[in-house]
């Protein structure tokens, strides 16, 4: 065993799975190399834990040797593709949890055109897996592995025609294949868990779409419903193959939920499996802020702002900026101004991206408010609010226009 508007479904599920429409090879990842698994299997899983520890070269040095070992094999054409669109992801910085809780909108996720190279040979990967997986399934309809090998590369391939194209039409088509595929996998035998986090996204999106939407889904073959979607995004975490892609999609979707708790447990456990990827100790003091653990935020954000310094590994667009913005965030919540206007101060000169530097704007404003200085404060609302404007950040325009109105302060 290996494992809005409607076409808005496929944009939110891809940025909810992160990469979970990849899918793992089944090994058990803390236990390699692995007497019961393939030669080609421990490769393609050793260059899955090499990108999420972010050793990217390793990452494509392990995934072009499975597409070397094993060219007619579409599981190892799939994971070089998601290496390539991985890559891509973090040289664009959309890489963070902010981006996808509803709070950015579409042209903001959306990244224009990724390096020409990457993209080439992206594609390429993605149409030799799903030639492969075709060709299996036509060979063999009952074959759930070649099933489930369908399902998952046309679920790469929604996530990549929705994030780094902007296409949500093709996207959408690749996502209907990818949801009917796996449907066949788990209908067929429950116990293959990980086909559940296609399925328990695609239900999680379908179940907050306004009802005329959501007709149309049902109507498509979208199953729909929030809850049966979380239960079984948690049980894909008990798969080997496919527990850090429903991880990482329960920690948008817990975000989202304001479940944060449930967030921080999750981001956690993602943290120690993969200590050397300091995204997962950004993520966590992000969600200790928005669980209002301002404190917990301030010290695990500190921790991992010497580590980013030690750190000689390429660093994502304007990934400084924003460990500063966060920390100066955790310090505004703690009402410790003067620390909170240092690091919002030193994000800006850091090259920020535009929404985080209009959120960095709207949290000075917030400073100058509590340091009584209002007209620095108005100037600084007006500033978040064109960017937020500009940007795509609602949430940002709305709470910069709130504060504009009145001046920010802790009390109600």
């Amino acid at each position: 065993m290996r494992p809005r508007r409607t076409l808005g479904i496929v944009a939110l599920a891809a940025a909810l799975g992160g990469v979970a429409m990849t899918s793992w090879p089944a090994l058990d990842a803390q236990q390699l190399p692995s007497v019961s698994a393939s030669p080609l299997d421990e490769v393609l899983n050793r260059a899955f834990r090499a990108v999420y520890n972010l050793d990217r070269e390793e990452g494509f040095e392990y995934a072009r040797r499975g597409v070397a070992m094993a060219p007619n094999e579409a599981r190892a054409h799939r994971t070089l593709a998601s290496v390539l669109w991985l890559e891509i992801l973090f040289r664009k910085g959309s890489v963070t949890v902010d981006q996808y809780l509803g709070t950015i909108t579409r042209a903001q996720v959306s990244m224009g055109k990724p390096p020409a190279e990457l993209d080439a040979e992206c594609r390429k990967e993605i149409a030799r897996a799903i030639e492969l997986a075709e060709a299996a399934v036509r060979r063999n309809p009952r074959d759930l592995d070649a099933q489930y090998d369908l399902g998952a590369t046309y679920g790469l391939q929604a996530s990549y025609a929705a994030s780094v194209d902007g296409s949500l039409t093709s996207a959408f088509r690749s996502a209907k294949r990818a949801y009917d595929a796996q449907e066949i996998v788990i209908d067929h035998d429950p116990t293959r868990v990980g086909a559940g986090v296609v399925l328990g996204t695609y239900r999680y999106v379908v179940s907050g779409l306004a009802l005329p939407s959501r007709m149309f889904a049902y109507v498509v073959g979208f199953g729909g419903g929030k809850e049966r979607g979380i239960s079984m995004l948690e049980a894909a975490t008990k798969d080997i193959g496919a527990h850090v892609d429903a991880k990482t999609a329960l920690l948008i979707i817990f975000s989202r939920e304001g479940r944060h708790l449930d967030a921080l447990r999750v981001v956690q456990e993602l943290k120690a499996e993969f200590p050397r990827n300091r995204v997962f100790t950004l993520e966590e003091g992000a969600t200790d802020i928005r669980a209002g653990r301002a404190a917990d935020a301030d010290a695990v954000l500190t921790q991992g702002l010497t580590a980013l310094e030690r750190d000689n590994r390429p660093k994502f667009l304007g990934e400084k900026a924003m460990w500063l913005y966060k920390r100066g965030l955790a310090r505004v919540n703690l009402n410790r101004p003067d620390d909170a206007r240092a690091d919002l101060e030193a994000a800006l000169q850091n090259e920020p991206v535009e929404w985080v530097k209009g959120r960095i704007h709207l949290e000075l404003g917030k400073v100058a408010d509590l340091a009584g200085r209002r007209d620095a404060a108005l100037g600084e609302y007006r500033q978040a609010k064109a960017i937020a404007d500009t940007a795509g950040d609602p949430p940002t325009s709305g709470e910069a226009a709130r504060w504009l109105k009145r001046p920010f302060s802790f009390t109600k």
